[in-house]
């Protein structure tokens, strides 16, 4: 029976009533993972109150683990199981929730995947391809591969489900947090930043996205008026470096996000050092894009303005940087 379809860009389903049922769904097999709250000056900034949200102590070291436990709890799942294309972050997630759930998975990842990556996804028991040298190469081998199987396909951005799952840490951070201003997340190809846009629609909380001067793909789509080709360049290459991004993610993200800054790769590798330094915490590149931001001076907090920022995922093999 032929199943009706609706636009790529239909956000409809995309509400905070949705994301709150999502938890609901997801929340046995999900951390609630910490904030802490600091002082801007710890990092050597004027005074004024900082927010983390440590959420690369989810399970698979990134918060992906939420829209990959979404989709496989909320959508029919064929025999052939699951298929998922990734710089790493959403393979990890995808094979840890498929694992935990008795389900079949093929994970596709480009050259560019890290090592830590690689063995996450291999470790959780996901048959795992290599193929291309970007994220959009790895995606095309697998859309393929799920066409042919019947594998249900689980889109690391461009899907409800996944926007949704991400959507629950902006939820989370709303109670553990009331008194945020502003929340800064990084942006790959926009399901945590729309997701967590979704969550805190018309809290008063504006939320902010940040992605590398190397890969502006969020950036490039608002320019353009809708998902367009961008450059894939960046210390961050693996977790925020699509080509595009979707119709779905770009759709909420133009209508709810307040800015999309860019941040260069020092000004990331800078804050990636400064997490350890200061708080012994290790990030990948991407996920503490959004921190960069705010210790380069490229986002300037207001008078009195609580900055909540979230670290994003951890899968890295850098632990020390030399300290």
């Amino acid at each position: 029976m032929a199943q009706a379809t609706t636009p790529a860009d239909d956000t409809s389903a995309l509400t905070p009533d949705a994301v709150a049922a999502v938890e609901t769904r997801i929340r046995p097999y999900v951390r609630c993972t910490p904030v802490i709250g600091l002082d801007r000056a710890d990092f050597g900034l004027p005074a004024g109150p900082l927010i983390l949200k440590l959420e690369q102590l989810q399970h698979s070291g990134s918060f992906k683990a939420r829209g990959a436990f979404a989709n496989l709890l909320l959508r029919e799942i064929p025999a052939a199981g699951v298929a998922a294309a990734s710089g790493g972050n959403h393979g990890a997630a995808v094979a840890y929730a498929a694992g935990v759930l008795g389900v079949p998975a093929r994970i596709f990842v480009p050259e560019v995947s890290s090592a830590a990556k690689v063995r996450r996804i291999r470790g959780y028991g996901a048959d795992l391809v290599v193929e291309g040298a970007t994220y959009s190469d790895a995606l095309a081998v697998s859309q393929r591969w799920a066409a042919g199987s019947g594998a249900m396909p689980v889109h690391a951005f461009n899907q409800a489900e996944t926007v949704l799952g991400a959507g629950t840490l902006g939820l989370e951070l709303g109670r553990q947090a009331p008194q945020a201003d502003v929340v800064l997340a990084a942006v790959g190809g926009g399901g945590l930043l729309s997701g967590i846009a979704t969550a805190l629609a018309g809290t008063g909380t504006r939320v902010v996205g940040v992605e590398p001067e190397g890969a502006p793909t969020m950036t490039s789509a608002l320019a353009a008026g809708g998902p367009a080709d961008a450059p894939t360049g960046s210390v961050a290459v693996d977790s925020l470096a699509p080509r595009r991004v979707g119709a779905l993610t770009f759709a909420v993200v133009s209508r709810l996000v307040d800015d999309v800054l860019l941040v260069g790769d020092d000004a990331i590798l800078r804050a990636q050092q400064a997490l350890w330094e200061t708080l012994r915490v290790v990030a990948e590149p991407g996920g503490c894009t959004a921190l960069a931001a705010v210790l380069s001076g490229r986002y300037r907090p207001g008078p009195g303005e609580t900055v909540a920022v979230v670290v994003s995922g951890a899968n890295t093999t850098a632990v020390n940087f030399g300290g």
